[in-house]
């Protein structure tokens, strides 16, 4: 790939890859134009989280330390990133207080962070585009890990040094689904305002939802076994330039529903100790029982027919919901191979996670060749996010 600083000039000496095959670009269709990553630097394995958590909060109750290395076989992770340190917990002793006030605390540490993250990504992502960083027109800034004002979107515009003019939005707060919401709204401002480049960054950490284990709050130790933290950042953009924009996937049509009745099911409070969630266990069922109207919604704006005609990009919540969206819709293993290995490889991370499925799946669609696919993602509501999605790599 071709190596490019953040004033748009070319690294001639690196490989190019602009010169592969394309399909063509739909007129007036938002693409995305390029994707980058960011990750804070610690990285925990596995097999070594129940001993680092259980040592960080002096939890020494057998039965819980056996619940954690069971749910943390089950979620198939083996790999995440955190926030937290042995550092911040020097720092903030009373993180591991329980019942301890300590927003405040977790606010420094997270408005921060988050921010750090999304910048990262975005310089990433933007070194990929290859073009000024002053023709990006507006900001969609995603994140469910902090609470301020202004907000972070804010402070990422002037740390990259984008234009005082810039469009600004914020999504906060939107859970697990925030990063397709943010691929629509970007959608929709790409092929509203002609010539506008958008960046669209999501950043989280669980710093607000970390603290000691507790049998009054199950659901902190399933966040314990399967949350990470990390940033994501994609340009959008309608009618790229040739020979200097290098689209690889095109939004085609986009749909958010809610399922009424069922907005207690995940149930997220902010309180003086952090944030508390409670996950209610008949969230897998109720997305299997209507996913597959959800897909054909989709999937009948271009006529299509068969589910394993297209390649799949599903936000991996957990297992038992790639497993039973799986088993509904009848797909083949390797479907949802990427949503496996980006939960595998990074944890849930909220908005991010699609992100980093929808990087994996670029590489497999240069081999595999499906020109249709689906973006899909679920939260809080419950609401169903979901993009019919087309290659351009052919």
């Amino acid at each position: 790939m071709s190596r490019i600083d953040l004033n748009g000039t070319k690294n001639h000496n690196a490989n190019n890859t602009h010169g592969s095959p394309k399909r063509t670009c739909t007129p007036g269709k938002a693409t995305i134009l390029a994707l980058g990553k960011a990750f804070p630097s610690q990285l925990i394995p596995q097999e070594h989280l129940v001993e680092g958590y259980c040592r960080d909060t002096k939890c020494e109750d057998p039965a819980m330390k056996e619940k954690l290395e069971r749910l943390c076989k089950n979620t198939t992770v083996k790999t995440r990133y955190t926030v937290m340190s042995k550092e911040i917990l020097e720092k903030y002793p009373e993180l591991v207080t329980e019942g301890s006030p300590t927003i405040r605390q977790r606010l420094e540490i997270a408005n921060q962070a988050v921010v750090e993250m999304a910048l990262d990504a975005s310089l990433s992502c933007i070194k990929e585009w290859g073009r000024p960083v002053g023709e990006i027109t507006h900001l969609v800034y995603v994140s469910s890990s902090e609470i301020r004002l202004p907000g972070g979107d804010l402070y990422l515009s002037s740390q990259l040094g984008l234009r005082n003019t810039v469009g600004r939005v914020m999504l906060y707060f939107l859970g697990c689904y925030g990063g397709v919401t943010g691929l629509r709204v970007a959608k929709d401002i790409a092929e509203n305002n002609p010539g506008s480049r958008v960046l669209l960054t999501t950043s989280e950490t669980t710093i607000l939802g970390f603290r000691p284990p507790s049998m009054d709050r199950p659901y902190d130790l399933v966040g314990a076994a399967l949350f990470g933290d990390g940033a994501a950042a994609v340009i959008i953009g309608s009618d790229p330039i040739t020979g200097i924009e290098n689209p690889f996937m095109e939004l085609n049509f986009a749909v958010q529903q809610f399922l009424p009745g069922t907005q207690h099911i995940i149930d997220g409070r902010l309180s003086e100790e952090g944030i508390n969630f409670k996950l209610g266990r008949d969230l897998p069922q109720k997305i299997e029982d209507n996913i597959e109207e959800f897909c054909k919604t989709l999937m009948e704006k271009e006529n299509l027919k068969n589910f394993n005609d297209l390649f799949w990009a599903v936000h991996p919540g957990g297992p038992a919901i790639l497993n039973k969206l799986e088993r509904n819709l009848k797909l083949q293993a390797e479907k949802l191979q990427c949503s496996r290995r980006a939960l595998m490889d990074f944890g849930n991370v909220s908005s991010n996670t699609i992100f980093y499925v929808l990087d994996y799946i670029r590489e497999e669609l240069k081999l595999s060749g499906e020109e249709w696919g689906l973006a899909l993602a679920f939260g809080p509501g419950i609401t169903f996010e979901g993009i019919l999605v087309r290659s351009l790599q052919s």
